[in-house]
């Protein structure tokens, strides 16, 4: 139950961050993106200081803890190189947050603005995300070792 409680309200804080930033509005994400308009250099701000924020607590827990409170080990990537699926994928989400303005993770806390958009784009990365793993386990073979 702690384990619960703990990612919401650390859920609620990471929401509450990305609306206080503004960042949960698509007009304020795509005048990021708009270079030759209306430019609006706010999100550089916003990710320095969540990337300030990540690094820090990223130091601060690694050097201090062998595991994470509720769990026995700390669950890493392993896989380090870059293929065409962490491009693939990479391009897809660009592309996608600069049309819709939304990213997924802002996309939640925007669900209480009221745009009609939201619940749409939510639609589209559950969509995406049942399609991608489809294809990953289906039409995608492993290679043979």
């Amino acid at each position: 139950m702690n384990k619960l409680v703990s990612a919401f309200l650390i859920g609620g804080i990471f929401g509450l961050g990305i609306a206080v930033s503004g960042m949960i509005n698509p007009a304020k994400v795509l005048n990021f993106f708009d270079i030759a308009g209306t430019w609006d250099p706010s999100l550089i701000f916003v990710m320095a200081g969540g990337l300030a924020v990540a690094f820090t607590g990223y130091r601060f827990v690694f050097g201090r803890r062998e595991a994470p409170v509720y769990e026995s080990a700390f669950a890493l990537p392993t896989e380090r190189a870059i293929d065409w699926q962490l491009v693939c994928g990479a391009a897809v989400f660009g592309i996608g947050w600069g049309i819709a303005g939304f990213c997924p993770g802002g996309s939640i806390p925007a669900l209480g603005l009221g745009y009609s958009t939201t619940p749409i784009f939510i639609a589209a990365v559950i969509a995406g995300i049942v399609v991608a793993r489809f294809t990953r386990t289906r039409l995608i073979q492993p290679a043979a070792v």
